[in-house]
């Protein structure tokens, strides 16, 4: 049986890779699976690289759990949301190496890391919410308002805009794009960089840097646990 998240370690990083099925859908059993990788890596003391599949970073939540019910679909969101929250205050750097489409929960893990690396070529990235008929939760908010621009969190989080990698560098979601052979050696470069930074620097001056939107994000968490999310898919 092919493990849904897999954990691999060098000397400047930690290789965590999603392979859930042909969506790399988000499920409590894969955000469960990725604290575990943190949990690792942490004590390891490792930059983490966090990778998808060829062709797809990650599709979003698991729709069947999502559809189940109101109740089901707040759950999920809610711990994908803590688990946004983990990774924008990881006291380590996280570098994303985007292996094509980022939608949804695959999206706003792009806004939860320090560096995105992207993939060249006919993929999406963006956050569909609205457009499948759900009304985007407090938290999801929260984090695009923490990484996009005004301009872009109106066309992204309201307009349900979808970008190509080229268009989803200057709206935010990733910082660079490299052919799909060069992804994970740039990855690893630029694991190779951070690790030369103070760390320590690095994880106090984040917090500090990001404190306001943490503080909102942790807000928009309570809120959206009392609350329920319905699809129309």
């Amino acid at each position: 049986m092919t493990e849904i998240v897999t954990y691999s370690s060098s000397e400047t990083h930690a290789l965590v890779t999603i392979n859930n099925g042909k969506a790399n859908a988000i499920s409590h059993k894969v955000i469960a699976e990725l604290h575990n990788s943190l949990d690792k890596a942490q004590k390891e003391h490792k930059v983490v690289i966090l990778t998808g599949t060829d062709g797809i970073f990650s599709g979003g939540y698991d729709l069947s759990i999502m559809k189940k019910s109101p109740k089901d679909a707040i759950d999920l969101v809610t711990e994908g949301s803590k688990l946004s929250l983990r990774m924008l205050q990881f006291p380590l750097p996280i570098i994303i190496a985007c292996n094509g489409h980022a939608i949804a929960k695959g999206a706003f893990l792009l806004l939860s890391a320090d560096y995105r690396i992207g993939t060249n070529g006919p993929f999406k990235i963006g956050l569909n919410e609205v457009l499948i008929g759900m009304t985007m939760h407090d938290a999801g908010i929260a984090i695009a308002n923490a990484r996009l621009s005004e301009v872009y969190l109106n066309r992204s989080v309201s307009n349900a805009e979808i970008f190509s990698p080229q268009e989803a560098i200057a709206a935010g979601f990733l910082d660079t794009i490299v052919s799909q052979e060069e992804l994970l050696t740039t990855a690893f470069k630029t694991a190779k960089m951070f690790s030369t930074l103070n760390l320590k620097a690095h994880a106090e001056t984040k917090l500090k840097v990001r404190k306001p939107h943490l503080t909102a994000i942790e807000n928009a968490i309570i809120s959206d646990a009392k609350k329920s999310i319905t699809l129309n898919v």
